[in-house]
C-alpha cells in the first residue's frame, strides 16, 4: 500500500494525522517551489523515464511551504546510489559522494544544491547515533525514520503529488513538533534529535508536543551519545534562531541543558526573603533578547554568546554580605574563564572563544564611569581593550540593563550616551581605533642602540602605555620619556644591556 496522502481521512487512532486538503496558500507555496526550481522537474522526468520514484522531501517541502526555500533541495528515491548518479551523468554540473556510504549523491544544477538519498529504514545500534544504513523500498518507510512529522512530507516529480502519511501539514499550520513514530523511538535512534526539537522552537516557533517534552526530559542522558562538535553546532544554530530564548528555555526545562550547556541552568540561584538579588537566569535571557533587539546587520553569534554567558561566573562568586546585600565580586573575571571552558569543550573556533571570552571580562567596566572619574585616559583604554569588539561592547552594554526602575534605566542609558560621546569627540583628535605608540621599533632601536629582541617589545610596551595614559605626544617628548625609562631600567645606551 502506497504512502497516505494529504486529502485522506483522519485516523483517530494516530494522533496529528492529515484531515483536510491543502489550504490555497500551500498549494501556492508548493507551485512557487516547483516553479522556481525547474531542475526538479527535470530530474523529476529523468528518473521516471528510467523507472524510479523521486519526492521532493523533508526540509525542502517544510520551508516551501513557509515560504522560507533555501538554494538546498532534497530529494529522496528507490533508486540505489550507483542509479543515481548514472541518471545524472551528463545533467547535472557537478556531482559528490561524500554522503554516498549513507545512501546520498549531491549534485549542482543551474545553482541549486541537490542532494538524493536513497529510500532508508536505518537500524541503530543504541550505543551511538551512526546507524547500520538499510536502504529501503517505499516512501512510507523512508519518511517513518525521519525526526519530525513537519520534516516526513514529500511531492512526487514529476506529478507534483503530495504525500504526508505522519500529519506534518497540520502539525505545521498549528506549530506543533511531534515525531512520525514514538519520540523515545526516534531519540533514542538519534539523540541529537532532542536538541533539533529545541532548535526548531527557536527558528521557526515551533512548540513540541507534550510526549516530545517528556521523552526529551527522560532521555536527556542519551545526549552524551553525541559528539562535541555536533552538540555545539546545533547549539549555534539554535542560538542564532529568530527567538533563541524559546530553545534555551526548553533545553532548561528538560534537564538537557545540565548536560551540553550548564553554566546556564546554574543561573538559576537561589533566592531567600534576607537576601534578595535578580533571577540571574530570567536577567540572563532579557540579556539575549535585548542585545538581538541591537542587531542591524544580521544575527551576530558572538554578541548574542556574549549575552548569553556574560554572568556565568555569578553562582561562583555569589557572597552574601551583612544587611541582607548579595556580591558577585569579579564574577567578570571567573567568568570570562569558564566561557573559554565552556566553548572549548563544545569545539567552538579560538577566534569566537577569545572575543566572547573578552567582551564577558569588560561587560563591568562601564559601571565604574557614572561615578564621574573616568579620565580621558581611562576612556582610552576602556577603547584600546575592547579594539574590534567596541560596537558589540556597547550592545552588550546597554543590554545588560535589566532594571525595571525607570529612573535607573534613564541614568544609565544617559551615562553610557554620554561615554559614546566623549569616545567621539577624543576619536576626532585621535585615532583611537589603532592606538600605537609614538615612536616605532626602528625609532626605538635608533635611539637606545639596541637590536631587535624582548628589550624592543619592552620599550614599545612602555609607550603604549605612556599614549594611553596622555594621548599623542610630540617626538621629542616621547624620546625623552623614552630615554629616562631606558635609564631606569639598564636599557640601552643607559645601561649595561647596551647591545
Amino acid at each position: 500500500m502506497g504512502p497516505a496522502t494529504a486529502v485522506e481521512k483522519a485516523d483517530p487512532a494516530r494522533p496529528g494525522r492529515p484531515g483536510g486538503r491543502l489550504s490555497s496558500l500551500q498549494r501556492s507555496a508548493v507551485t512557487e517551489l516547483l516553479r522556481i526550481s525547474p531542475v526538479s522537474d527535470e530530474l523529476g522526468a529523468r528518473f521516471a523515464a528510467a523507472g524510479h520514484q523521486l519526492h521532493l522531501v523533508g526540509g525542502s517541502v517544510r520551508d516551501a511551504l513557509l515560504s522560507r526555500l533555501g538554494e538546498d533541495l532534497d530529494f529522496t528515491t528507490d533508486a540505489r546510489p550507483a542509479e543515481v548518479l548514472t541518471l545524472l551523468d551528463g545533467w547535472a554540473e557537478g556531482t559528490w559522494g561524500t554522503g554516498i556510504d549513507f545512501g546520498t549523491v549531491g549534485a549542482m544544477k543551474s545553482g541549486l544544491r541537490l542532494e538524493i538519498t536513497t529510500f532508508r529504514s536505518d537500524l541503530y545500534d543504541g550505543d551511538t547515533r551512526n546507524p547500520v544504513v538499510t536502504f529501503g523500498d517505499s516512501l512510507e518507510g523512508d519518511l517513518l525514520r525521519r525526526d519530525f512529522a513537519v520534516n516526513a512530507m514529500a511531492v512526487s516529480l514529476p506529478g507534483h503529488e503530495f504525500a504526508d502519511p505522519f500529519g506534518g501539514l497540520e502539525q505545521l499550520t498549528a506549530r506543533i513538533l511531534d515525531t512520525p513514530g514514538t519520540p523515545e523511538h526516534s531519540f533514542r535512534d538519534d539523540p541529537l534529535r532532542m536538541l533539533r526539537a529545541a532548535r526548531f522552537a527557536s527558528q521557526l516557533a515551533f512548540t513540541p508536543a507534550r510526549r516530545v517534552v517528556t521523552a526529551m526530559t527522560e532521555m536527556a542522558a542519551e545526549i552524551d551519545r553525541i559528539t562535541p562538535e555536533r552538540v555545539g553546532a546545533e547549539l549555534v544554530k539554535l542560538i542564532m534562531g529568530a527567538d533563541p530564548r524559546a530553545g534555551l528555555a526548553l533545553l532548561t526545562e528538560t534537564g538537557l541543558a545540565d548536560r551540553v550547556l550548564p553554566e546556564l541552568p546554574a543561573l538559576r540561584l537561589e533566592r531567600d526573603e534576607h537576601h534578595q538579588h535578580k533571577d540571574v537566569y530570567e536577567h540572563t535571557l532579557t540579556v539575549l533578547d535585548q542585545a538581538i533587539a541591537q542587531e542591524t546587520g544580521g544575527a551576530d553569534l558572538t554578541l548574542r554568546l556574549a549575552a548569553l554567558l556574560h554572568d556565568i561566573g555569578k553562582p561562583a562568586t555569589r557572597r552574601f554580605e551583612d544587611g541582607g546585600g548579595v556580591s558577585f565580586h569579579h564574577h567578570e573575571v571567573v567568568g570570562a574563564k569558564l566561557v573559554r571552558k565552556r566553548l572549548r569543550a563544545l569545539r567552538m573556533p579560538k577566534t569566537l572563544i577569545d572575543d566572547v571570552a573578552m567582551l564577558t571580562f569588560l561587560h563591568l567596566r562601564f559601571h565604574g564611569y557614572g561615578t564621574g572619574s573616568w579620565t580621558d585616559s581611562a576612556v582610552r583604554r576602556y577603547v584600546n581593550d575592547a579594539g574590534e569588539l567596541l560596537p558589540r561592547l556597547h550592545s552588550l552594554v546597554r543590554a545588560d540593563c535589566t532594571t525595571r526602575n525607570p529612573g535607573r534605566r534613564l541614568a544609565l542609558q544617559r551615562s553610557y550616551d554620554d561615554l559614546e560621546q566623549r569616545i567621539a569627540r577624543i576619536a576626532e583628535q585621535e585615532d583611537l581605533a589603532r592606538v600605537r605608540p609614538d615612536l616605532d621599533g626602528n625609532a626605538i632601536m635608533a635611539l637606545l642602540g639596541i637590536g631587535p629582541g624582548p628589550l624592543v617589545g619592552r620599550a614599545w610596551a612602555f609607550l603604549k602605555d605612556l599614549r594611553l595614559e596622555n594621548g599623542p605626544l610630540d617626538r621629542e617628548v616621547a624620546e625623552a620619556a623614552l630615554l629616562e625609562w631606558a635609564a631606569r631600567e639598564g636599557v640601552g645606551r643607559a645601561g649595561p644591556a647596551a647591545g
